[in-house]
């Protein structure tokens, strides 16, 4: 199961890079009133890796918080 998962990630980073690797273009992003002219390829690269950082460490978050919970004797939820 575990190379499943592995082969999905595999599938999905290089979907990823060959979406990135064909939009070249410049786009302008803005925040606030900050703008910043990137190629789209770089933007996706950027959003991509943040998002594998901050939803591997939610996943941790919920695993540690569903241990703690369960080693306390609480009640599993229903």
């Amino acid at each position: 199961m575990r190379w499943m998962y592995v082969a999905v990630i595999v599938v999905l980073a290089l979907v990823t890079l060959i979406f990135a690797l064909q939009n070249f273009q410049s786009v302008t992003v803005s925040l606030l009133r900050l703008q910043l002219s990137v190629p789209l390829a770089l933007l996706v690269i950027i959003v991509y890796v943040l998002g594998m950082a901050t939803g591997g460490s939610a996943w941790a978050l919920v695993r540690w918080a569903w241990q703690g919970s369960r080693e306390s004797g609480a009640p599993p939820a229903a």
